[in-house]
C-alpha cells in the first residue's frame, strides 16, 4: 500500500499522495491544516494527481482543507481529482461544493 502524505511546494500548491483512508486521514488532516495556515499564498491549490486510492475520508479531508483555508482567509482550488474521488463526490452531492465537474 502506498504511504499517504501531504506536502506543499514553494508556489503554495498542496500535494496529496498515496492512499487516503481511515488509517491516514487524521495525520494528513493535521499536517494539511498547518501547511495551509503557514503558507503566504492567498490561494491554495490542492493537487490530487498522486492520490492512488481514496475512500470517503479523502473527500472529508478536502472539505476540512476548504474550511481551514476559509478560516485563514485563503481561497482553495482543487485539481486533478482521481476518478474514484469524483464518483464519491457525485454520489454524495458534493461536486458543486468542491467546485468540480461531475
Amino acid at each position: 500500500m502506498s504511504q499517504a502524505k501531504v506536502t506543499m511546494d514553494t508556489a503554495g500548491v498542496l500535494h496529496l499522495s498515496g492512499v487516503l483512508d481511515h488509517s491516514s486521514g487524521a495525520a494528513l488532516r493535521d499536517q494539511g491544516q498547518a501547511l495551509i495556515r503557514n503558507t503566504h499564498a492567498t490561494t491554495v491549490q490542492v493537487n490530487c494527481t498522486a492520490v492512488t486510492k481514496s475512500s470517503s475520508v479523502g473527500l472529508a479531508l478536502l472539505l476540512a482543507f476548504m474550511r481551514d483555508a476559509q478560516q485563514f482567509g485563503k481561497a482553495i482550488v482543487l485539481t486533478d481529482l482521481p476518478e474514484d474521488m469524483r464518483k464519491i463526490a457525485e454520489v454524495c452531492g458534493l461536486t458543486e461544493i468542491l467546485g468540480i465537474e461531475s
